[in-house]
């Protein structure tokens, strides 16, 4: 078996790990036992909070003493169940590779449920920003980092982790949402009579989806694997942006991550797949980020070729099926666990039928010749 375990570069610095728990429904005791170790400087009535609330696994504070606005501690707590979809040893040692190659913030500690760190300055974008085209040449140069960091770590070519962590999403679902299932005659039926397909057709479908894809040929690279609108952070002073959120960041397919981005530019509080990107606009994104891919790269700097754009083109709109498929699947789960305010099994149903929708048109893209 090839190797999935994200190495975290030699030299590292130790992560502090407090034996800490901090309560998802009253954070503050914890919090400020965390502070305490971490900014023993700060004075605890002078600690001010700011809760994030735009998270669908977990929950996030930021900390900062009134002083030093400057200085925001960023406060994750594991949402319940969680551990059943998301590595977190493979998420923390994602943190620390990415921080190391100038891709992620500093990671300053653990605890018994979450993790602390750095907040990085600038705005969380939208399903418009995007698409803006000062943005979009940003965000597929940002990938571009992303993705080389294996190759520049001289790491060998790693199994790609899609078809792991879907098989394990499957097994899942077919083990906490069996007596469901039966009951519906093979499928999930929600109160207000809306359906997701059955185990049998959900196996049919991700074999298929393993048969095909692989045979693309798409580079297995380090993906950050969750790129929606808001794991984007724009610094307008800087002129850059960072991905954070490094849940289900491992190496896996170049074109998923890509095809997974542009799934994300429907949103996902309501999700409008009317505006996935056209192909103009996804051949001017694509066309940005191979001219940052075969710099890092090959430190050429040379027009992108038709053939190499049309390549990527393909293996992307198929690879976004994937997408669909894996985040159905993640929903289901989450539908049963999650004690956020969302609608996942709603979220489910739409991934599913958008897999089902997009199918006939990517699949009869040809690779080029």
């Amino acid at each position: 078996m090839m190797e999935t375990q994200i190495h975290v570069p030699v030299g590292s610095q130790a992560v502090r790990k407090f034996s800490i728990y901090v309560d998802e429904h009253d954070m503050m005791d914890g919090v400020m036992k965390l502070m305490k170790e971490l900014r023993p400087a700060w004075e605890p009535d002078r600690v001010k909070t700011k809760l994030f609330t735009d998270g669908t696994t977990n929950k996030l504070l930021g900390c900062y003493a009134e002083e030093r606005p400057d200085d925001v501690v960023l406060v994750r707590v594991y949402g319940n169940k969680t551990e059943l979809f998301v590595d977190r040893d493979n998420e923390l040692a994602s943190f620390r590779l990415l921080h190391a190659n100038g891709c992620a913030p500093r990671l300053y500690g653990t605890f018994r449920n979450g993790f602390c760190y750095e907040y990085m300055a600038g705005d969380a974008l939208g399903p418009r920003d995007v698409r803006e085209p000062a943005l979009l040449g940003l965000i597929a140069g940002e990938m571009a980092r992303v993705h080389v960091i294996r190759a520049r770590n001289n790491v060998r070519v790693p199994e790609p982790m899609l078809w792991i962590r879907m098989r394990e999403y499957l097994s899942l679902v077919a083990t906490e949402l069996a007596e469901q299932a039966d009951s519906c005659g093979g499928g999930i039926r929600a109160p207000r009579r809306v359906e997701v397909p059955s185990r049998a057709a959900l196996e049919e479908e991700m074999a298929w989806l393993k048969e095909h894809l692989t045979a693309l040929g798409s580079p297995v690279v380090l993906c950050h694997n969750d790129l929606l609108c808001k794991n984007i952070v724009h610094n307008g002073e800087e002129g850059r942006v960072r991905f954070i959120d490094y849940e289900y960041a491992g190496y896996n397919y170049q074109a998923f991550d890509i095809g997974n981005h542009f799934n994300e530019f429907a949103g996902m509080s309501e999700p409008d797949y009317g505006l996935y990107p056209s192909r103009e606009l996804q051949m001017e994104w694509l066309r940005a980020y191979l001219r940052a891919y075969n710099l890092l790269t090959k430190g050429a700097d040379d027009e992108v070729s038709p053939r190499e754009l049309e390549t990527l083109y393909v293996q992307v709109s198929k690879f976004a099926l994937a997408s669909h498929c894996f985040w159905g699947l993640w929903a289901l789960i989450q539908s049963k666990y999650s004690a956020i305010d969302f609608d996942f099994l709603g979220y489910a149903v739409l991934r599913f039928d958008q897999y089902f929708k997009t199918k006939p048109a990517a699949m009869a893209l040809q690779m080029p010749e």
